[in-house]
């Protein structure tokens, strides 16, 4: 499989976040992921698709892994339920906590950079795109 031929998955921003995130794709923690849709309405991205793949980038922009998306959704944040949230790899045992750590991200100044909105709060109505994956493949 060729890694450079297919777009980019990038986990947040490069740095420590983006690390860890990417190492529990690699040890197969992390097999869900969820994003704002805002964010790619902003960014006049089309929304991912089932049976899409992509590399996973490292925050030194290496291509380190291949994903295949095998379910995609756009829900409301108070509709993101227990096993999405575990299955986000991250440690986070409730549904609160999970979202507690999305909300602080979202808020960060770097997505609200993103955004063009410095005062962008999420809420219950919030929309968001839910993504389950697979790994497919590992350099």
């Amino acid at each position: 499989m060729k890694l450079d031929d297919l777009p980019l998955a990038e986990f947040a921003f490069p740095g420590p976040l983006r690390d860890t995130l990417v190492a529990a794709i690699l040890s197969g923690a992390k097999t869900s992921t969820t994003g704002l849709l805002i964010g790619y309405e902003c960014a006049n991205e089309p929304l991912p698709e089932v049976g899409q793949r992509s590399a996973v980038v490292d925050s030194a922009g290496r291509r380190v892994a291949a994903i295949e998306l095998t379910d995609v959704r756009v829900i409301r944040l108070a509709d993101v339920d227990l096993p999405h949230a575990l299955d986000e790899g991250e440690g986070d045992e409730s549904v609160a906590q999970w979202r507690a750590g999305h909300e602080a991200f979202w808020h960060s100044a770097e997505v609200r950079a993103e955004l063009g909105d410095s005062d962008f709060t999420a809420d219950d109505d919030t929309l968001v795109v839910t993504q389950r994956f697979r790994l497919v493949h590992v350099v």
